[in-house]
């Protein structure tokens, strides 16, 4: 049952993200596709990731091209939250309930659906992040504060980026400042 979708328009480079939520098998799945420039090279790719009803991330897969490069990422959860990329252990994730595309706005849903934070909490968040251009998974500390029903203040260090994230009802990020910003979603 598809619970909602959502069409990104980038806005620091060209690209389009389209994305949809569904609840499958007792959980959730974002399917998504992806084409934009990244580091000044066409970037196609399509992502889905799948999650428990608690919102804890079973699997990620992620394929496609960035130039004349091929990509390929099968990501897995184990429920002792141990991960593995294409097969291989990656300790240093040990721990993080999240997975976190670091080429989509889709991913932020994750996290906010699974902390559930009321106005006025926060909560510092460890994630799997995936880029592009990385063979392995490595730990992005973030952190949400909710402000109202509908806004996050966002924190990821690593960056230095710190902005007011607007999100939609079934919790996908509407306006990311200077990153991403909704165009069509339902």
């Amino acid at each position: 049952m598809v619970i909602a979708s959502v069409l990104w328009r980038r806005l620091d480079s060209p690209g389009h993200d389209a994305c949809r939520l569904e609840r499958k098998n007792g959980g959730w799945s974002l399917d998504g596709a992806a084409a934009f420039s990244h580091n000044g090279q066409p970037a196609c790719v399509t992502y889905r990731i799948t999650c428990d009803r608690a919102w804890h991330t079973g699997r990620g897969t992620v394929s496609g091209w960035v130039g004349s490069q091929s990509v390929g990422f099968d990501i897995e959860r184990s429920a002792a939250r141990a991960w593995t990329l294409n097969g291989g252990l990656v300790g240093q994730v040990d721990g993080c309930f999240d997975l976190d595309l670091g080429f989509t706005p889709a991913t932020n849903l994750l996290q906010l659906r699974r902390l559930a934070l009321q106005v006025g909490e926060a909560a510092d968040v460890p994630v799997a992040w995936l880029d592009l251009e990385g063979d392995t998974l490595d730990v992005l500390h973030q952190r949400y504060e909710r402000r109202t029903e509908r806004t996050y203040w966002y924190e990821a260090p690593r960056f230095g980026y710190a902005a007011l994230l607007e999100v939609s009802p079934a919790g996908f990020v509407r306006r990311y400042p200077a990153l991403w910003e909704a165009e069509r979603s339902t």
